[in-house]
Order: C-alpha cells, then sequence, then structure tokens
C-alpha cells in the first residue's frame, strides 16, 4: 500500500478535461504553478448536531497556510479508485477513516497566491462521524465543528482566513452542502 502522504514535489496529480477524462499526469507543483486542470477529491464530516467539521491548514503547507478549509482534500494518485483517494486524505489528514458518499462534482479555478492556482474537477464525498480526530500537524493545526450558517456568516467578513476551494463552495454550492448535512 502507498504511504498516506508523499512529499509536494513527489506527488503526482492526474490531469483532465472538464468531462473529467484522464489526460495523463503531472507533478503536484507544476500543475499548481500552471493552473492546468486536475483531479481532486474533497470532504465533508458532519456530526451528529449537523455541525461540519473544518480544519486549519498547517503553517508550513506549500498554499493557503494556516487557512481554514473544509474537513478533507487532496487529489486521488493514478489508478486509485475516488473514494480511496478521500479515505486516504481523511486518515493522513486528521487520523480517522470513514465510510463516504459521492455528492457531485465541481469545477472551479482560483488564485492561492505564491503565484499558484487551484483548476479542479473536484468529487465532493460527504459522511457523517462523531469520532474523534488525531490531526496530522504536519498537515493541520486546528480542527472545529460549526455550522454551516455561522461559516457563511464568518466567510463574509473574514474571507481571507478561508482556503479558495472552501470559499468557491460555500459561495457556489451552500445549498448542496445543506442538503447533504440534513440527510446523513
Amino acid at each position: 500500500m502507498p504511504p498516506d502522504t508523499l512529499p509536494d514535489d513527489k506527488e503526482t496529480v492526474i490531469l483532465v478535461n472538464s468531462r473529467d477524462e484522464a489526460l495523463g499526469t503531472a507533478g503536484k507543483l507544476a500543475v499548481h504553478r500552471d493552473g492546468r486542470l486536475h483531479r481532486a477529491i474533497s470532504v465533508f464530516a458532519f456530526n451528529s448536531a449537523g455541525e461540519l467539521l473544518i480544519q486549519q491548514r498547517a503553517a508550513d503547507k506549500y498554499h493557503s497556510a494556516g487557512k481554514w478549509a473544509n474537513t478533507a482534500c487532496g487529489h486521488p494518485r493514478p489508478d486509485e479508485p475516488l473514494e480511496a483517494a478521500a479515505r486516504r486524505r481523511l486518515r493522513a489528514e486528521l487520523g480517522f477513516d470513514s465510510p463516504l458518499t459521492l455528492g457531485f462534482q465541481t469545477l472551479y479555478k482560483a488564485d492561492c497566491g505564491n503565484g499558484l492556482t487551484e483548476h479542479e474537477l473536484v468529487h465532493v464525498f460527504f459522511c457523517k462521524t462523531d469520532q474523534t480526530t488525531a490531526p496530522v500537524p504536519s498537515e493541520v493545526q486546528a480542527v472545529r465543528y460549526v455550522s454551516l450558517d455561522q461559516i457563511h456568516a464568518d466567510l463574509n467578513s473574514n474571507r481571507d482566513s478561508y482556503a479558495v476551494w472552501f470559499q468557491f463552495y460555500l459561495d457556489h454550492h451552500l445549498t448542496d452542502l445543506q442538503n447533504w448535512a440534513a440527510k446523513l
């Protein structure tokens, strides 16, 4: 089994077109420098009170360091099933595993600063869990459960505190996220 994490300069991502058809692979850092479209996964874990588990990214991440984001995110490796990739990222970032349900796909492009661009076709997964987390310090510096309404309200006054992809989800998919939180 591959390790849960690789150094950012060794990680490979899957390049795709807007229909999620694989076009090849490339190094993760190069893809983010060039802004090329690639496949990604995101996880939203809600507790039994309907609150979302969010994480504050580690201070030394290569982009979006110290910003708040959804539960977990990352990139599937070549030939890795999407759910397996999402569960790998849950373990690598927060130290727990959970069965997941695929909710929807979305595509976005956003400037992350420092000459880096996120241009991702994302497969968004959901789960309900009250498990205790064990954040991995190289990935996550803090976690908390918070309602989507509270996050959305805070986003309006503290936008720069949130990762660009999380801003995108809250701006464009808030209803989807609320619907999934209610049905879990």
